[in-house]
């Protein structure tokens, strides 16, 4: 092992039922280097670091670490931390009820018992040393989010940490707290240690990181020096499409750019987006793209009111109107179709028939129950209609294949006759055919006056459905693309921030 690598990944594959979610992944990390691990959703980042973790064992490959003889077998978090492996995640997973220094020592007493002198002294000194701005006696719960994630690097790096796994620790922090943290990262990076920085915002990464390793449907795309691997070439090796490479692709007609606006919105925000202004026209499809984790969907959740709206004002068919939360949407036309739908779409032990009518009653209230031969007749209407494969209303929702459910929810929000309808990821994890037909189906919807927004992973779907694309970068709208513009080049340097 060369003398600055304190980390070796070789093969690493990892199986699941049916899955093959790692396929012979190298990593290499160096000491007092920050490495970013980059990848959509699903490529493979946090199976990764969970076997490195001991959180998964590996079915084949083999792990290095400086300073011990031969290959590890990590087996659990507290093994990797005995190797010098800590791990930092997005939830803070420390106690807010307890001062910074019992969280900096908790389960770390010796034989003898808790020594709070010996405990205050020794955090005091850790958190001057690494300009942390807390006090050992402060209750964590006092600290802003950035400070919690600090105090659980401290502690990290307190228990002889050589490697050190940042997985998405800037998610719920603001641009000050994001420096702050940086700082830190900076400075551990000067002693020596080595930090993988797991994020999904780019420009974090070119701010702060030496090294990227970018996965792609769980194989390794290529390791990269930052200062040579610009914005848009990280874009594209991420999706996994080159620029001289595109495909013309046939471009939607439902462009409405001559009507009235259904919806309006300026400055709007919510606990999970940053102000932004919206609009979208009588028989549009519009969409957010950006990469995962730009603010596509927390953008639209605010538009349907799903998190906590904190700002802005809203216009709806001409009228001033608020929204905030879903029934205020759904009253006013809204419909949202939710990026996961297992978690926040169906219900799961209901039947297909209780799920179809689900938002009509909530609409309705339940001091107007939707008779049993009403239900059955809706659900049997959109059954034909949506050509959803189940053996009766009565079959549990659970029952039915991912793209199936789709199109259950889907029925649920045509049933309700909405004027705007959000489709976020309606066509994740299903299947060629029902992709097509949801595609088809949403253009059909507008020709007939309904607005969409639609929002997919995949660029070339966007484009096929859009006339207008929203780009977002790091919860900022960061272009609006339409006509000629739309194209995969433009959409990826736009994403990228212009970059060559």
């Amino acid at each position: 092992m060369q003398e600055d690598i304190v980390l070796t990944m070789r093969g690493i594959c990892k199986y699941f039922p049916g899955v093959k979610a790692l396929k012979n992944v190298d990593f290499t990390l160096r000491k007092g280097t920050i490495h970013a691990l980059m990848g959509e959703n699903g490529a493979g980042k946090s199976t990764l670091i969970k076997v490195l973790t001991g959180v998964y064992p590996m079915d084949e490959g083999e792990i290095r670490i400086d300073g011990i003889e031969g290959a590890v077998s990590i087996h659990s978090p507290q093994e990797a931390q005995s190797c010098g492996i800590s791990t930092v995640y997005q939830e803070i997973t420390l106690c807010p009820n307890l001062t910074v220094a019992e969280n900096m020592f908790i389960g770390r007493s010796g034989k003898l018992g808790v020594d709070w002198k010996t405990m205050e002294k020794r955090s005091g000194e850790l958190l001057e040393s690494l300009g942390i701005p807390a006090r050992p006696r402060q209750q964590l719960g006092s600290c802003s989010l950035a400070v919690q994630q600090m105090v659980a690097i401290a502690r990290a790096v307190d228990t002889d940490c050589k490697v050190l796994i940042l997985d998405e620790p800037t998610s719920s922090l603001d641009d000050k707290e994001v420096e702050m943290l940086f700082r830190l990262m900076r400075d551990l990076k000067d002693r020596g240690v080595g930090i993988i920085f797991v994020t999904h915002f780019l420009e974090q990464v070119y701010a702060v990181s030496d090294q990227i390793t970018v996965l792609r449907n769980g194989e390794l795309v290529g390791e990269y020096e930052v200062k040579e691997l610009p914005q848009v070439q990280l874009v594209e090796k991420m999706i996994g499409k080159d620029l001289e490479d595109l495909s013309t692709i046939r471009k939607s007609d439902a462009s409405a750019a001559g009507n009235e606006p259904f919806y309006e919105a300026q400055g709007l925000s919510s606990t999970e987006s940053r102000p932004f202004d919206f609009h979208i026209a009588k028989g549009e499809v519009n969409g957010f793209t950006g990469l995962l984790g730009s603010g596509r969907s927390e953008s639209v959740r605010a538009i349907f009111g799903a998190d906590p709206v904190t700002g802005g004002t809203v216009r709806i068919d001409g009228k001033s109107a608020k929204v905030t939360k879903p029934l205020d949407a759904m009253k006013h036309g809204i419909g949202y179709l939710p990026e996961d739908r297992k978690r926040d779409g169906i219900i799961a032990d209901l039947s297909v028939r209780d799920n179809i009518i689900l938002a009509l009653q909530v609409i309705r209230g339940m001091n107007h129950p939707i008779s049993r031969a009403k239900a059955e007749a809706f659900a049997d209407e959109y059954i034909k209609a949506l050509d959803i494969k189940t053996a009766s209303s009565e079959t549990p929702i659970k029952s039915l294949s991912g793209g199936n459910q789709q199109k259950v929810i889907l029925a649920r929000w045509l049933l309700t006759h909405p004027q705007y309808l959000i489709l976020d990821e309606p066509t994740r994890g299903i299947d060629v055919g029902t992709k097509t037909e949801i595609q088809k189906l949403v253009l059909k919807l507008a020709e007939e006056g309904m607005s969409i927004t639609f929002i997919s992973s995949e660029i070339e779907e966007m484009l096929r459905t859009c006339s207008r694309l929203i780009v977002m970068r790091d919860r900022n709208i960061v272009g609006e693309l339409k006509g000629d513009e739309l194209t995969q080049e433009r959409v990826m340097h736009t994403i990228a921030g212009g970059g060559d």
